[in-house]
């Protein structure tokens, strides 16, 4: 078992990271999976992807251990995944090695997990906005947080239609920050939320509630 960090964010907020050490054969007797997840897991032929996969439900199962056994993740119309016959609100992340997941019991969460890498300079002029830019100012670690924030409200809103640069925005934070201000802003839903930012693991993990 490679449960890395397990962090409890509030009564109702837990989210844990996963150190992927295992290979398939180890991480499948952990899991009873859904026909669905079964069929999901075929469509999978990177042996490396479907290890991660595979871990990320392995880390979800962690969490829904106090309230009973895994269930299974099903995802609906967007692409969001919801836990089966549960009302805790879950998302997951991977990365090369890493896998993350996160449960809150009452409200919509969203986390990403990200190494610090040369795409965070390069995304910018689609990712943020004017302001988010100037804050930025090319510095390669503010870059990293914006992306890595971003992504967890993404994953957070759960629908389409939704861009980083025009619908999600950051407030200005200090270096090496682990709170954040976020905002979805859409004409018909505008939402102010909480981002708790860690430096761990692959890099950066994002949490937003």
């Amino acid at each position: 078992m490679s449960l890395y960090q397990t962090l409890r964010l509030s009564a109702e907020c837990t989210a844990v990271l996963w150190k992927i050490e295992e290979e398939e054969p180890a991480l499948r007797p952990m899991l009873t999976l859904t026909a669905p997840e079964q069929f999901e897991l075929h469509e999978i032929t990177h042996p490396a992807q479907r290890v991660e996969w595979l871990a990320c439900r392995a880390a979800l199962a962690t969490l829904t251990e106090p309230l009973g056994p895994y269930p299974g993740l099903f995802k609906d119309s967007f692409g969001k995944p919801h836990l089966i016959g549960m009302d805790a609100h879950v998302s997951i992340s991977h990365t090369q090695g890493w896998a993350a997941a996160v449960l809150h019991h009452s409200r919509p969460v969203g986390i990403d997990i990200e190494p610090f890498r040369e795409q965070f300079t390069r995304v910018v002029p689609r990712v943020l906005s004017e302001g988010e830019i100037a804050h930025a100012d090319g510095d390669p670690a503010r870059l990293a947080v914006y992306w890595c924030a971003k992504e967890a409200l993404y994953k957070l809103y759960g629908k389409r239609n939704l861009t980083f640069r025009e619908h999600l925005h950051i407030e200005p934070f200090p270096d090496a920050p682990d709170r954040l201000t976020g905002h979805v802003r859409l004409p018909d839903d505008v939402r102010e939320l909480h981002i708790h930012c860690f430096r761990t693991g692959p890099g950066l993990m994002a949490i937003a509630f």
